[in-house]
C-alpha cells in the first residue's frame, strides 16, 4: 500500500477502534486501555486466512494487511465493517475471553446490538465466508516472501485511553 493510502487506512482503523471500545463498554460494561495495533503481512490461502490475532498477556493486536489490501482492490466499502469485526474480535480476546467460540458469539452479539441485524458489519460477523472473495486472493492465495514479515505499529491507535491517562 502506498504511503497516502496507508495513512488513510490507519486513521480509519483508529477511528473504528474507538467505535469498538464504545460498543464493548455499552454491552459488557468493561474496557481495556493501552492497546497497540501492529500491521503485518500474514498472507492468505484459498481456504481462508488469519485476519488478526491477540497475543495473550500482551498489549498488541496484530492485523493481517493481506485481506485489507484485497478489500481495497475489490470493495473498499467493506474496509470499515471488516475493521470493526476483526478489531472487536481481538479486543474481546484482550478482555480475557480467550475461547474462540465465545469471542465469535460476543462479536456477533455486540455488533448486532450496536449496528442492528441488517448492517454489513453484523452480516459479516454472522458469516464471514460470504465475503471471502473480497478478502482472499483467487487461485493459490498470497503469502509473504520473508520468513518474518515486519510489524508496522500504528501511531495513536488507542488515543482515547491516552487522553484519559495523561491529565
Amino acid at each position: 500500500m502506498n504511503k497516502i493510502k496507508s495513512n488513510k487506512i490507519e486513521q480509519s482503523l483508529i477511528d473504528t477502534f474507538e467505535l469498538v471500545k464504545d460498543a464493548v463498554r455499552r454491552n459488557e460494561g468493561r474496557s481495556r486501555a493501552g492497546l497497540m495495533l501492529g500491521l503485518q503481512e500474514l498472507g492468505a490461502s484459498q481456504n481462508g486466512f488469519i485476519g488478526a490475532y491477540y497475543q495473550v498477556a500482551s498489549n498488541i493486536i496484530i492485523l493481517n494487511t493481506t485481506p485489507i489490501r484485497r478489500i481495497i482492490e475489490t470493495n473498499p466499502k467493506l474496509l470499515e465493517p471488516y475493521g470493526f469485526h476483526v478489531l472487536l474480535h481481538e479486543y474481546i480476546h484482550s478482555l480475557g475471553f480467550l475461547d474462540e467460540v465465545v469471542a465469535e458469539e460476543k462479536t456477533y452479539e455486540i455488533t448486532k446490538k450496536y449496528f442492528g441485524e441488517k448492517h454489513i458489519a453484523t452480516v459479516l460477523s454472522a458469516d464471514i465466508n460470504k465475503f471471502l472473495p473480497n478478502l482472499i486472493y483467487p487461485a493459490q492465495g498470497w503469502f509473504p516472501t520473508q520468513d518474518s514479515p515486519e510489524i508496522k505499529l500504528v501511531k495513536g491507535f488507542d488515543r482515547s485511553s491516552i487522553e484519559n491517562y495523561i491529565t
